[in-house]
């Protein structure tokens, strides 16, 4: 009776096939959740241990990707044990492929995303820089996607020489009419990695200057001092002399002042010494020279050189204007008089 049943043939395989398939996927499964569980809890025991998110990262490819595929190689290797027509086989096999090129894509996206994640983690804090490499990783899902279609629809029959022979021919003539836009993308590319400036910098580029506000896959956008907003080409950016005022460690003070040429010799060489004492008595500041430059047309010409500590362009103006007022009281107690443009004019009698 048992052996009749089981040898008795529904859709081309008898009732034992479908027994043995039954078996198979159901250990099968059963395995792999056993493993899986084993697997896992080994491997999250390991990664509290680390310091790294590495570990983290192949855990969570091993538990989205490689179970996945694990549970079709266990269906596959079942409906092997099958008498199936053309078309189940074809279904099985596409299902296959694109699970394997689905999974390969998403791999590749997720590794690359981790990768720019754990680089913008170590390199810059914050979410300006984030927010710059996306539309990196946008690009590099159109990439990968599109290689997995391509391989995908090549393992389906299609032809896809013929197509990819096309769109080189058509992207060679996309690529020569749009190549300002290529351009200012591998610009931005430089500007991401290169790293000349960042958001929030100050800087200038040929006649303009301005706070960094964004910049994106084409434009880099300024905050002028006027309020307004500049729009600069990536492009432009990367083949400009870009001075960066931010990174700026420490600035230079270079300023001049003049005395009359009435003032006494003995007063005039105590005119550094002046300026180094009242220089050095501000904070965050570093005295470097003061000397007597030169005689001008109107007046007696001292050149006077210190540093400020830092960048910032308020902090540095209230320095000089402290050093003016205490230039200025200084001179008043010792009665130095400062220079202003002056005319002599001799006129002579001429007898007749």
């Amino acid at each position: 009776m048992l052996p009749g049943i089981l040898n008795q043939e529904v859709f081309r395989n008898r009732v034992a096939d479908y027994l043995v398939f039954t078996a198979i996927l159901i250990g099968g499964f059963l395995i792999i959740r056993t493993l899986k569980r084993m697997i896992l809890w080994r491997l999250r025991r390991w990664a509290e241990t680390t310091v790294t998110k590495v570990d983290d990262f192949l855990i969570d490819i091993f538990r989205k990707m490689v179970v996945p595929l694990a549970y079709y190689g266990v269906f596959f290797l079942a409906a092997k044990n099958l008498n199936l027509n053309p078309f189940p086989e074809r279904v099985i096999e596409v299902a296959g492929i694109f699970l394997i090129a689905f999974l390969v894509a998403q791999f590749l996206v997720a590794s690359a995303k981790f990768g720019i994640r754990s680089y913008s983690e170590t390199t810059e804090k914050g979410s300006a820089r984030e927010r710059a490499l996306k539309g990196f990783m946008s690009l590099i899902r159109i990439v990968v996607w599109g290689l997995a279609a391509v391989f995908f629809l090549d393992n389906l029959g299609f032809r896809i020489n013929s197509v990819i022979a096309g769109l080189g021919i058509g992207g060679i003539a996309i690529a020569l009419a749009a190549q300002n836009v290529l351009g200012d993308l591998f610009a931005y590319f430089i500007i991401m990695f290169d790293r000349p400036f960042e958001i929030g910098d100050f800087i200038v580029v040929g006649d303009s200057m301005g706070v960094i506000d964004r910049f994106g896959v084409k434009t880099t956008r300024i905050s002028s001092l006027g309020g307004e907003q500049i729009i600069i080409s990536n492009k432009d950016l990367t083949d400009s002399r870009v001075r960066n005022y931010r990174r700026m460690e420490r600035r230079r003070v270079v300023f001049r002042l003049g005395v009359t040429y009435q003032t006494p010799l003995d007063k005039l060489q105590e005119i550094p010494g002046i300026i180094a004492g009242i220089i050095r008595g501000i904070e965050e500041t570093a005295f470097d020279r003061a000397h007597f430059f030169s005689y001008g047309d109107f007046s007696l010409v001292f050149e006077v050189v210190y540093y400020v500590t830092g960048s910032d362009y308020t902090r540095y103006m209230n320095i000089q204007e402290q050093i003016n007022f205490r230039i200025h009281e200084e001179f008043e107690k010792r009665k130095i008089e400062f220079a202003y443009p002056t005319q002599t004019l001799y006129l002579n009698k001429v007898s007749q």
